[in-house]
Protein backbone atom coordinates (compact mmCIF):
# COMPACT_ATOMS: atom_id res chain seq x y z
CA UNK A 1 0.00 0.00 0.00
CA UNK A 2 1.31 3.51 -1.31
CA UNK A 3 2.63 5.64 2.08
CA UNK A 4 1.31 8.79 0.40
CA UNK A 5 -2.25 7.18 1.45
CA UNK A 6 -1.12 7.53 4.87
CA UNK A 7 0.22 10.66 5.82
CA UNK A 8 0.10 9.93 9.48
CA UNK A 9 2.21 7.17 10.07
CA UNK A 10 5.47 8.18 12.05
CA UNK A 11 8.79 7.96 10.78
CA UNK A 12 10.83 5.33 13.46
CA UNK A 13 12.42 8.00 16.14
CA UNK A 14 8.80 9.43 16.63
CA UNK A 15 7.12 5.56 16.08
CA UNK A 16 9.76 4.50 18.91
CA UNK A 17 9.40 7.43 21.10
CA UNK A 18 5.56 7.22 21.06
CA UNK A 19 6.25 3.58 21.90
CA UNK A 20 8.06 3.62 25.07
CA UNK A 21 5.94 6.14 26.08
CA UNK A 22 3.06 4.13 25.88
CA UNK A 23 4.79 0.92 27.00
CA UNK A 24 5.92 2.45 30.60
CA UNK A 25 1.69 2.52 30.85
CA UNK A 26 1.53 -0.47 30.23
CA UNK A 27 4.42 -2.15 32.47
CA UNK A 28 2.87 0.02 35.49
CA UNK A 29 -0.64 -1.75 34.48
CA UNK A 30 0.70 -5.16 34.31
CA UNK A 31 2.39 -4.62 37.40
CA UNK A 32 -0.66 -3.51 38.96
CA UNK A 33 -2.66 -6.20 38.33
CA UNK A 34 -0.59 -8.85 39.66
CA UNK A 35 0.61 -7.29 42.88
CA UNK A 36 -1.96 -8.47 44.32
CA UNK A 37 -1.23 -12.41 44.60
CA UNK A 38 2.13 -11.11 45.93
CA UNK A 39 0.50 -9.16 48.83
CA UNK A 40 -1.94 -11.83 49.53
CA UNK A 41 -0.19 -13.09 52.73
CA UNK A 42 0.03 -9.50 54.23
CA UNK A 43 -3.61 -8.34 53.50
CA UNK A 44 -4.97 -11.50 54.24
CA UNK A 45 -3.55 -10.76 57.79
CA UNK A 46 -4.35 -7.19 57.96
CA UNK A 47 -8.10 -7.54 56.83
CA UNK A 48 -8.77 -11.28 58.12
CA UNK A 49 -9.49 -12.31 54.28
CA UNK A 50 -10.98 -15.63 53.22
CA UNK A 51 -9.78 -17.29 50.29
CA UNK A 52 -13.60 -15.73 49.07
CA UNK A 53 -12.09 -12.38 49.64
CA UNK A 54 -8.61 -13.09 48.15
CA UNK A 55 -10.49 -14.16 44.55
CA UNK A 56 -12.93 -11.18 44.50
CA UNK A 57 -10.57 -8.93 45.21
CA UNK A 58 -8.50 -10.26 42.45
CA UNK A 59 -11.27 -10.78 40.51
CA UNK A 60 -12.29 -6.93 41.64
CA UNK A 61 -9.81 -5.51 38.70
CA UNK A 62 -11.01 -7.48 35.81
CA UNK A 63 -14.85 -6.41 36.99
CA UNK A 64 -13.37 -2.57 36.69
CA UNK A 65 -11.41 -3.78 33.48
CA UNK A 66 -14.66 -5.44 31.63
CA UNK A 67 -16.94 -2.33 32.91
CA UNK A 68 -15.05 0.03 30.45
CA UNK A 69 -14.21 -1.95 27.22
CA UNK A 70 -17.35 -1.15 25.25
CA UNK A 71 -17.39 2.34 26.09
CA UNK A 72 -13.86 3.06 25.75
CA UNK A 73 -13.42 1.82 22.09
CA UNK A 74 -16.17 4.18 21.04
CA UNK A 75 -14.19 7.09 23.42
CA UNK A 76 -10.97 6.20 21.40
CA UNK A 77 -12.43 5.77 18.16
CA UNK A 78 -14.04 9.70 18.54
CA UNK A 79 -11.14 11.54 20.96
CA UNK A 80 -7.93 9.30 20.05
CA UNK A 81 -5.66 7.18 22.23
CA UNK A 82 -3.50 10.01 23.88
CA UNK A 83 -6.65 12.00 25.22
CA UNK A 84 -8.89 8.89 26.25
CA UNK A 85 -5.92 7.03 28.01
CA UNK A 86 -4.67 10.50 30.12
CA UNK A 87 -7.94 10.54 31.40
CA UNK A 88 -7.96 6.78 32.31
CA UNK A 89 -4.85 6.64 34.04
CA UNK A 90 -5.91 9.84 36.05
CA UNK A 91 -8.71 7.19 37.74
CA UNK A 92 -5.83 4.85 38.31
CA UNK A 93 -4.02 7.16 40.33
CA UNK A 94 -6.82 7.83 42.51
CA UNK A 95 -7.29 4.17 43.05
CA UNK A 96 -3.53 3.30 43.87
CA UNK A 97 -3.93 5.92 46.64
CA UNK A 98 -6.87 5.09 47.89
CA UNK A 99 -5.74 1.08 47.86
CA UNK A 100 -3.02 2.79 50.24
CA UNK A 101 -5.57 4.09 52.43
CA UNK A 102 -8.15 1.23 52.33
CA UNK A 103 -9.11 0.48 56.15
CA UNK A 104 -11.81 -2.47 55.16
CA UNK A 105 -12.03 -5.07 52.50
CA UNK A 106 -15.15 -2.83 51.28
CA UNK A 107 -12.56 0.28 50.88
CA UNK A 108 -9.99 -2.38 48.94
CA UNK A 109 -12.40 -3.70 46.19
CA UNK A 110 -13.67 -0.39 45.53
CA UNK A 111 -10.16 1.09 45.12
CA UNK A 112 -9.23 -2.35 43.42
CA UNK A 113 -12.11 -1.69 40.91
CA UNK A 114 -11.21 1.55 40.21
CA UNK A 115 -7.67 0.88 39.51
CA UNK A 116 -8.86 -1.98 36.57
CA UNK A 117 -11.17 1.28 35.19
CA UNK A 118 -8.29 3.32 35.31
CA UNK A 119 -5.48 0.89 33.86
CA UNK A 120 -8.28 -0.63 30.87
CA UNK A 121 -7.28 1.82 28.30
CA UNK A 122 -3.02 0.78 28.73
CA UNK A 123 -3.08 -1.57 25.85
CA UNK A 124 -6.13 -0.04 23.51
CA UNK A 125 -5.36 3.29 23.32
CA UNK A 126 -2.03 2.19 21.91
CA UNK A 127 -3.14 -0.26 19.59
CA UNK A 128 -5.69 2.10 18.60
CA UNK A 129 -2.92 4.69 17.74
CA UNK A 130 -0.85 2.16 16.32
CA UNK A 131 -2.84 1.02 13.64
CA UNK A 132 -3.20 4.50 12.20
CA UNK A 133 0.62 5.31 12.90
CA UNK A 134 2.53 2.36 11.78
CA UNK A 135 2.25 -0.19 8.60
CA UNK A 136 1.25 -3.70 9.22
CA UNK A 137 4.75 -5.59 9.87
CA UNK A 138 5.28 -2.61 12.41
CA UNK A 139 1.95 -3.41 14.13
CA UNK A 140 2.87 -6.47 14.87
CA UNK A 141 6.17 -5.73 16.31
CA UNK A 142 4.89 -3.37 18.53
CA UNK A 143 1.64 -5.76 19.69
CA UNK A 144 4.29 -8.46 20.82
CA UNK A 145 6.90 -6.16 22.22
CA UNK A 146 3.71 -4.18 23.99
CA UNK A 147 2.75 -7.90 25.60
CA UNK A 148 6.73 -8.39 26.61
CA UNK A 149 6.50 -5.16 28.03
CA UNK A 150 3.46 -6.90 29.95
CA UNK A 151 5.47 -9.67 30.75
CA UNK A 152 8.32 -7.36 32.34
CA UNK A 153 5.69 -5.83 34.59
CA UNK A 154 4.44 -9.16 36.17
CA UNK A 155 8.16 -10.28 37.14
CA UNK A 156 8.46 -6.97 39.00
CA UNK A 157 5.34 -7.82 41.20
CA UNK A 158 6.95 -10.96 42.27
CA UNK A 159 10.21 -11.51 43.77
CA UNK A 160 11.07 -7.48 43.59
CA UNK A 161 7.98 -6.40 45.26
CA UNK A 162 8.84 -9.31 47.89
CA UNK A 163 12.43 -8.03 48.33
CA UNK A 164 11.03 -3.99 48.75
CA UNK A 165 8.02 -5.07 51.27
CA UNK A 166 10.40 -5.21 54.27
CA UNK A 167 11.92 -2.10 53.57
CA UNK A 168 8.43 -0.39 52.48
CA UNK A 169 5.25 -2.24 53.87
CA UNK A 170 2.69 -2.58 51.24
CA UNK A 171 1.09 0.86 51.31
CA UNK A 172 3.96 2.60 50.19
CA UNK A 173 4.37 0.76 47.31
CA UNK A 174 1.12 1.74 46.13
CA UNK A 175 2.06 5.47 46.10
CA UNK A 176 5.40 4.58 44.03
CA UNK A 177 2.53 2.73 41.79
CA UNK A 178 0.66 6.21 41.71
CA UNK A 179 4.52 7.99 41.24
CA UNK A 180 4.92 5.99 38.21
CA UNK A 181 1.99 6.11 36.69
CA UNK A 182 1.78 9.84 36.68
CA UNK A 183 5.51 9.68 34.86
CA UNK A 184 3.91 7.57 32.03
CA UNK A 185 1.04 10.19 31.84
CA UNK A 186 3.75 12.67 31.47
CA UNK A 187 5.55 10.99 29.14
CA UNK A 188 2.52 10.23 26.46
CA UNK A 189 1.28 14.10 27.32
CA UNK A 190 4.69 15.21 25.86
CA UNK A 191 5.29 12.88 23.44
CA UNK A 192 2.19 11.19 21.71
CA UNK A 193 0.63 13.05 18.73
CA UNK A 194 -2.91 14.96 18.89
CA UNK A 195 -5.85 12.48 17.21
CA UNK A 196 -7.06 13.89 13.67
CA UNK A 197 -10.77 13.15 13.14
CA UNK A 198 -10.56 9.94 10.42
CA UNK A 199 -7.45 11.57 8.06
CA UNK A 200 -8.47 9.60 5.00
CA UNK A 201 -11.80 9.60 5.10
CA UNK A 202 -12.32 12.75 2.51
CA UNK A 203 -10.18 11.16 0.18
CA UNK A 204 -11.93 7.76 0.07
CA UNK A 205 -15.54 6.65 -0.94
CA UNK A 206 -15.95 5.16 2.47
CA UNK A 207 -18.85 6.14 4.19
CA UNK A 208 -18.43 7.38 7.35
CA UNK A 209 -18.44 4.73 10.37
CA UNK A 210 -21.53 4.11 12.42
CA UNK A 211 -21.17 5.06 16.14
CA UNK A 212 -22.59 1.53 17.24
CA UNK A 213 -20.84 -2.09 17.50
CA UNK A 214 -22.79 -3.52 14.92
CA UNK A 215 -20.01 -3.63 12.21
CA UNK A 216 -18.00 -5.54 14.97
CA UNK A 217 -20.14 -8.04 15.68
CA UNK A 218 -21.43 -8.95 12.75
CA UNK A 219 -17.82 -9.37 11.31
CA UNK A 220 -16.87 -12.63 10.45
CA UNK A 221 -13.55 -12.74 11.35
CA UNK A 222 -13.84 -11.59 14.44
CA UNK A 223 -16.53 -14.27 15.06
CA UNK A 224 -14.06 -16.75 13.73
CA UNK A 225 -11.25 -15.33 16.27
CA UNK A 226 -13.72 -14.59 19.08
CA UNK A 227 -13.78 -18.65 20.74
CA UNK A 228 -10.02 -18.18 20.50
CA UNK A 229 -10.09 -15.50 22.49
CA UNK A 230 -12.01 -16.61 25.04
CA UNK A 231 -11.12 -19.74 25.88
CA UNK A 232 -7.56 -20.42 24.33
CA UNK A 233 -6.05 -16.89 25.31
CA UNK A 234 -8.43 -16.25 28.27
CA UNK A 235 -7.84 -19.66 29.58
CA UNK A 236 -3.26 -19.37 29.18
CA UNK A 237 -4.34 -15.81 30.92
CA UNK A 238 -6.15 -17.77 33.73
CA UNK A 239 -3.30 -20.01 33.91
CA UNK A 240 -0.57 -17.55 33.72
CA UNK A 241 -1.87 -15.40 36.36
CA UNK A 242 -4.02 -18.02 38.84
CA UNK A 243 -3.70 -21.60 38.00
CA UNK A 244 -0.27 -22.64 37.49
CA UNK A 245 0.37 -21.39 40.84
CA UNK A 246 -2.55 -23.85 42.69
CA UNK A 247 -0.88 -26.58 40.53
CA UNK A 248 2.44 -26.25 41.55
CA UNK A 249 1.58 -26.40 45.44
CA UNK A 250 -1.51 -28.99 45.63
CA UNK A 251 -0.43 -31.09 42.56
CA UNK A 252 3.16 -30.94 41.73
CA UNK A 253 3.92 -30.77 45.76
CA UNK A 254 6.07 -26.88 45.33
CA UNK A 255 6.64 -25.30 48.54
CA UNK A 256 4.99 -21.83 48.54
CA UNK A 257 8.60 -20.47 47.47
CA UNK A 258 9.01 -22.43 44.98
CA UNK A 259 6.06 -21.81 43.40
CA UNK A 260 6.80 -17.66 43.61
CA UNK A 261 10.29 -18.92 41.88
CA UNK A 262 8.24 -21.07 39.44
CA UNK A 263 6.02 -18.33 38.04
CA UNK A 264 8.72 -15.90 38.60
CA UNK A 265 10.16 -18.39 35.57
CA UNK A 266 7.02 -18.46 34.09
CA UNK A 267 6.81 -14.67 33.02
CA UNK A 268 10.46 -14.51 32.23
CA UNK A 269 10.05 -17.04 29.65
CA UNK A 270 6.99 -15.32 28.14
CA UNK A 271 8.58 -11.81 28.47
CA UNK A 272 11.51 -13.63 26.18
CA UNK A 273 8.91 -15.02 23.94
CA UNK A 274 7.01 -11.95 23.17
CA UNK A 275 10.37 -10.06 22.94
CA UNK A 276 10.74 -12.94 19.70
CA UNK A 277 7.83 -12.83 18.46
CA UNK A 278 8.45 -9.00 17.78
CA UNK A 279 11.63 -9.90 16.16
CA UNK A 280 10.58 -12.05 14.06
CA UNK A 281 7.20 -11.03 13.08
CA UNK A 282 8.03 -8.75 10.63
CA UNK A 283 10.19 -11.01 8.41
CA UNK A 284 7.61 -13.51 8.85
CA UNK A 285 4.92 -11.15 7.90
CA UNK A 286 6.97 -10.16 4.44
CA UNK A 287 7.11 -13.97 3.95
CA UNK A 288 3.27 -14.59 3.80
CA UNK A 289 2.92 -15.53 7.58
CA UNK A 290 0.35 -13.61 8.33
CA UNK A 291 -1.26 -13.48 11.80
CA UNK A 292 -3.67 -16.17 11.22
CA UNK A 293 -1.31 -18.68 10.06
CA UNK A 294 0.66 -18.73 12.53
CA UNK A 295 -2.40 -18.72 15.08
CA UNK A 296 -3.53 -21.61 13.19
CA UNK A 297 -0.34 -23.72 13.27
CA UNK A 298 0.20 -22.28 17.09
CA UNK A 299 -2.77 -23.75 18.93
CA UNK A 300 -2.74 -27.05 17.95
CA UNK A 301 1.12 -27.24 19.45
CA UNK A 302 -0.29 -25.35 23.12
CA UNK A 303 -3.26 -28.12 23.09
CA UNK A 304 -0.67 -30.96 22.68
CA UNK A 305 1.20 -29.35 25.62
CA UNK A 306 -1.64 -28.74 27.65
CA UNK A 307 -2.20 -32.42 27.07
CA UNK A 308 0.48 -33.46 28.29
CA UNK A 309 0.68 -31.63 31.30
CA UNK A 310 -3.09 -32.90 32.34
CA UNK A 311 -1.69 -36.39 31.92
CA UNK A 312 1.83 -35.79 33.65
CA UNK A 313 -0.08 -34.80 36.50
CA UNK A 314 1.55 -34.30 40.01
CA UNK A 315 4.99 -34.64 37.06
CA UNK A 316 3.82 -31.10 35.65
CA UNK A 317 5.83 -28.12 37.41
CA UNK A 318 6.49 -24.33 35.93
CA UNK A 319 8.54 -25.72 33.20
CA UNK A 320 5.14 -27.59 31.71
CA UNK A 321 3.09 -24.59 32.35
CA UNK A 322 5.73 -22.16 31.15
CA UNK A 323 5.86 -24.15 27.62
CA UNK A 324 2.17 -23.84 27.67
CA UNK A 325 1.96 -20.11 27.90
CA UNK A 326 4.85 -20.01 25.40
CA UNK A 327 2.96 -21.69 22.88
CA UNK A 328 -0.13 -20.45 23.16
CA UNK A 329 1.21 -16.90 22.87
CA UNK A 330 0.93 -17.07 19.46
CA UNK A 331 -3.23 -15.81 20.28
CA UNK A 332 -1.37 -13.04 20.86
CA UNK A 333 -1.13 -12.15 17.51
CA UNK A 334 -4.50 -11.74 17.27
CA UNK A 335 -5.51 -8.55 18.78
CA UNK A 336 -3.41 -6.17 16.06
CA UNK A 337 -4.92 -8.51 13.43
CA UNK A 338 -8.12 -7.76 14.53
CA UNK A 339 -7.53 -4.17 14.33
CA UNK A 340 -6.66 -4.60 11.37
CA UNK A 341 -9.61 -6.27 9.79
CA UNK A 342 -11.76 -3.01 10.55
CA UNK A 343 -11.13 0.35 9.01
CA UNK A 344 -8.79 2.87 11.34
CA UNK A 345 -12.00 4.68 12.29
CA UNK A 346 -13.38 1.33 13.54
CA UNK A 347 -10.19 0.27 15.09
CA UNK A 348 -11.25 1.19 18.70
CA UNK A 349 -14.33 -0.61 18.84
CA UNK A 350 -12.80 -3.63 17.48
CA UNK A 351 -9.80 -3.75 19.57
CA UNK A 352 -11.61 -2.92 22.63
CA UNK A 353 -14.83 -5.45 21.93
CA UNK A 354 -12.09 -8.21 21.04
CA UNK A 355 -10.81 -7.44 24.68
CA UNK A 356 -13.49 -7.64 26.18
CA UNK A 357 -13.86 -11.55 25.18
CA UNK A 358 -10.46 -11.93 26.27
CA UNK A 359 -11.24 -10.49 29.76
CA UNK A 360 -14.38 -12.73 30.01
CA UNK A 361 -12.57 -15.54 28.64
CA UNK A 362 -10.18 -14.87 32.07
CA UNK A 363 -12.75 -14.52 34.62
CA UNK A 364 -14.98 -17.48 33.60
CA UNK A 365 -12.15 -20.00 32.79
CA UNK A 366 -10.80 -18.80 36.37
CA UNK A 367 -13.62 -19.50 38.21
CA UNK A 368 -14.96 -22.15 36.37
CA UNK A 369 -11.81 -24.10 37.29
CA UNK A 370 -11.87 -23.67 40.60
CA UNK A 371 -16.09 -24.99 40.34
CA UNK A 372 -14.92 -27.97 38.81
CA UNK A 373 -11.79 -28.48 40.83
CA UNK A 374 -14.32 -28.25 44.14
CA UNK A 375 -17.22 -29.94 42.22
CA UNK A 376 -15.01 -33.15 41.67
CA UNK A 377 -13.31 -33.42 44.69
CA UNK A 378 -16.93 -33.35 46.38
CA UNK A 379 -17.77 -36.45 43.96
CA UNK A 380 -14.93 -38.05 45.97
CA UNK A 381 -11.62 -38.08 43.64
CA UNK A 382 -8.84 -36.74 45.36
CA UNK A 383 -7.05 -33.58 44.48
CA UNK A 384 -4.86 -34.63 41.48
CA UNK A 385 -7.57 -36.40 39.83
CA UNK A 386 -9.63 -33.12 40.69
CA UNK A 387 -7.41 -30.99 38.98
CA UNK A 388 -6.64 -32.55 36.13
CA UNK A 389 -10.03 -33.52 35.25
CA UNK A 390 -10.87 -30.23 35.92
CA UNK A 391 -8.45 -29.15 33.30
CA UNK A 392 -9.79 -31.84 31.14
CA UNK A 393 -12.55 -30.15 30.45
CA UNK A 394 -10.81 -27.03 29.66
CA UNK A 395 -9.30 -28.74 26.97
CA UNK A 396 -12.30 -29.80 25.63
CA UNK A 397 -13.63 -26.26 25.31
CA UNK A 398 -10.19 -24.87 23.59
CA UNK A 399 -10.40 -27.76 21.32
CA UNK A 400 -13.57 -26.82 20.38
CA UNK A 401 -12.97 -23.13 19.67
CA UNK A 402 -10.02 -24.13 17.31
CA UNK A 403 -12.27 -26.72 15.23
CA UNK A 404 -14.73 -23.79 14.93
CA UNK A 405 -11.68 -21.42 14.42
CA UNK A 406 -10.87 -24.05 10.94
CA UNK A 407 -14.52 -24.07 10.21
CA UNK A 408 -14.85 -20.11 9.39
CA UNK A 409 -13.35 -19.07 6.01
CA UNK A 410 -12.73 -15.33 6.43
CA UNK A 411 -9.58 -13.36 6.37
CA UNK A 412 -8.84 -9.97 8.09
CA UNK A 413 -9.19 -7.58 5.06
CA UNK A 414 -10.48 -4.02 5.84
CA UNK A 415 -14.24 -3.81 6.21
Amino acid sequence: MAHKAHPDRLDRKAGALVFLAFAAAYFCSALVRAITATLSPVLTQDFSLQASDLGLLAGGYFLGFAATQLPLGAWLDRHGPKRVILWFLSLAVLGCLAFSAASSFAWLLASRVLVGMGVSACLMAPLTGYRRWFDAATLLRANSWMLMTGSLGMLASTLPVQWLMPLTGWRPLFWILAALLLLSMAGIAWLVPAWKATPTLAASNLPPAPASYAPVWKSRYFRKMAPLAFFNYGGMVAIQTLWAGPWMVRVAGYSPIESATGLFYLNAAMLLTFLIWGLVTPWLAQRGWSATRLIGWGVPLSLLVLAFNILAGAHTGWLGWALFCVTSSAMGLAQPAVGMAFRAALAGRALSAYNLVIFAGVFVVQWGIGLLVDAFAALGLGTVASFQVAMGVFLCCCIASYAYFCSVNADNSPQ
